[in-house]
């Protein structure tokens, strides 16, 4: 009797880690889908998972894949003369649009007929030793207007303001510094809101497309502000700083700093209402993180396979995805395919 009460604790933690496991492996679902995978968006019309592919290095073109969103399972696939980066979604006009980073250029794609609607070339530079012209890297799309909104990523930055039907180029708003990456908007409020490699929070007005406020960021150190997710009924923003272990939340009324939440280094965040949560990607630590907006406290930590990158949110919010690069280095790229990561909170 003795000898059995003594193995009794150590089979309760057995089991009690056991359970653990099993119910973090539950709660995630790993699958891998193709070379080249970018940023990802969630359909809610079609209720589908949409991922941009710029494919292997070798390949001419690339392709929009469309997940289940329950499976992953791949249901279909958009080819694209062009690589994809960046994707953002006008749901209510049922368009997808792609960032062509290496072309300079948007495309526009209806969901419901899966073809190519239009295509618009932002930036004519070529890239020479001493100039290198700003690339497509984010893209937002206004639902009340319907435009579509791009930064140009450089040494001088800008955005494209596009129209969403025709992508034509309605104004490019230069000047917003070194290397503006985040790109968010405010519809009720008629702001987009940047950040950039100079901590600068940068606010335009969507109407005049001008800029209306520039503010230097308190913050010490050496930054590279990234992506932006807002909380538009808190009047936060939350920016994703790969340079420093940190998320800087912004005061969007004050311009003013409110705190930073300890993390990894990161690269994408996404803030989901329903359960004032945040999703963070840290690309060198490989995991994502899930924090409590109201305690700026990480609640969960989840380890990806690879470097974790785009981030998107089921309409309901009770799902987060995200995309998952492989290691690979100019000199050699990955042999395995990058994966999408479906978490349920």
């Amino acid at each position: 009797m003795q000898r059995n009460s003594l193995f009794r604790p150590l089979l309760l933690v057995t089991a009690l880690f056991s359970a653990s496991v099993f119910a973090e492996e539950a709660q995630t679902l790993t699958q891998p889908v193709s070379k080249g995978l970018y940023e990802l968006a969630y359909g809610q019309s079609s209720q589908q998972l949409y991922v941009a592919s710029a494919g292997s290095r070798q390949e001419t073109g690339g392709a929009v894949y469309v997940l289940n969103p329950q499976s992953l399972k791949t249901e279909q696939v958009i080819k694209e003369p062009l690589k994809p980066f960046g994707v953002a979604i006008d749901n209510t006009q049922h368009i997808l649009y792609t960032g062509n980073t290496r072309d300079g250029s948007i495309t526009a794609i209806d969901l419901q007929t899966q073809k190519v609607i239009a295509q618009q070339v932002v930036e004519t530079r070529q890239r020479t030793e001493s100039f290198r012209p700003p690339q497509v890297r984010e893209i937002a799309v206004d639902p009340t207007t319907h435009q579509v909104y791009a930064t140009g990523v450089g040494a001088d930055s800008v955005v494209w303001v596009l129209d969403g039907k025709s992508l034509k180029v309605i104004k490019t708003i230069s000047g917003v510094g070194k290397m503006a990456t985040g790109l968010a908007i405010d519809a009720k409020q008629h702001a987009l809101y940047l950040s950039n490699a100079d901590a600068e929070w940068i606010n335009i007005d969507t109407q005049t497309h001008s800029i209306v406020k520039r503010t230097k960021l308190d913050l010490p150190g050496d930054h590279m502000l990234l992506n932006i997710s807002l909380d538009t009924a808190g009047h936060r923003a939350f920016i994703a700083d790969f340079k420093q272990p940190q998320v800087v939340v912004i005061d969007t009324q004050t311009n003013k700093v409110l705190t930073s939440i300890k993390v990894p280094e990161s690269l994408g965040v996404l803030f989901n209402a329903q359960r004032q949560e945040l999703y963070v990607t840290h690309r060198k630590a490989g995991t994502v993180s899930i924090v409590d907006t109201k305690t700026y406290q990480v609640k969960r930590t989840v380890k990806t396979d690879g470097m974790p990158n785009s981030l998107a949110l089921s309409d309901k919010g009770d799902v987060l995805y995200v995309s998952v690069k492989q290691p690979s280095s100019r000199e050699k790229e990955a042999t395995q395919p990058d994966t999408v990561l479906r978490i349920t909170l």
